[in-house]
């Protein structure tokens, strides 16, 4: 199905020759047609129904969303992503890290998973693992990165658990699927290699192409960052 969209916008760069639906309708009008009609209108009219052309003759809602699609090919409106934490300056190491790791993970090079232990504003203890990626999509970082908002566990978060109510949430991303191992407890599995990030702190590595940092934040009560290389098929 992509490459089919792909063949029609590829194809439909003809379009960029036109500068109005008009012009289109008049590259199908022959001398001929306004010699006998004596009316361009009906020339227009004529080739919008199709007489004046072997192939498809497009509608005006078609020509303009086609034509549209090309100049969307050629020139994006949109950048596939925008970095957050360029040209600012962090008080708090965890903001200077994760500015470190924006760039690798919004392109997939790297998948960061971010354990995170604070305290509610009444003072119950929750802690996280947050699948970095997954949340640099999802939410908008720079009030984060510009030290207006603070990273917050969601229920929705990779790993969730709340020490005052017991509420403990286990979910699977876009990024890692999560395991609970009888043995090794919570895993979290890439869905790119299929490696295995393991997050037990007595263990000395967390998996094939991870490592675990300490981070001394001095907004958060405790944080470690596993840092997992992605390494995709070719």
């Amino acid at each position: 199905m992509a490459t089919k969209m792909s063949n029609q916008v590829e194809g439909d760069r003809r379009l960029l020759q036109f500068h109005s639906y008009e012009d289109y309708l008049d590259s199908f009008v022959t001398p001929t047609d306004l010699k006998y009609l004596r009316s361009t209108v009906a020339a227009r009219a004529i080739a919008e129904l199709g007489y004046r052309s072997s192939g498809e003759t497009l509608s005006r809602e078609l020509f303009h969303k086609r034509l549209k699609a090309v100049k969307e090919s050629l020139y994006p409106s949109r950048k596939p992503y925008q970095l957050c934490s360029v040209n600012l300056h962090f008080d708090d190491d965890l903001l200077k890290e994760l500015a470190l790791r924006e760039r690798p993970n919004r392109v997939g090079l790297l998948a960061t998973i971010i354990f995170l232990r604070d305290f509610t504003r009444i003072g119950h203890e929750i802690s996280c693992y947050i699948d970095f990626a997954e949340r640099l999509k999802t939410e908008n970082w720079l009030p984060i990165f510009e030290g207006r908002h603070r990273i917050w566990p969601r229920p929705t978060d990779l790993g969730y658990y709340h020490w005052k109510t017991g509420k403990n949430n286990c979910n699977s991303t876009g990024n890692y699927k999560a395991i609970i191992d009888p043995v090794k407890g919570l895993l979290f599995q890439n869905r790119h290699d299929r490696k295995v990030v393991c997050v037990d702190p007595n263990l000395p590595t967390p998996g094939t192409n991870s490592t675990r940092i300490i981070v001394k934040s001095t907004t958060y009560e405790q944080v470690v960052l596993y840092d997992h290389v992605v390494r995709r098929k070719c």
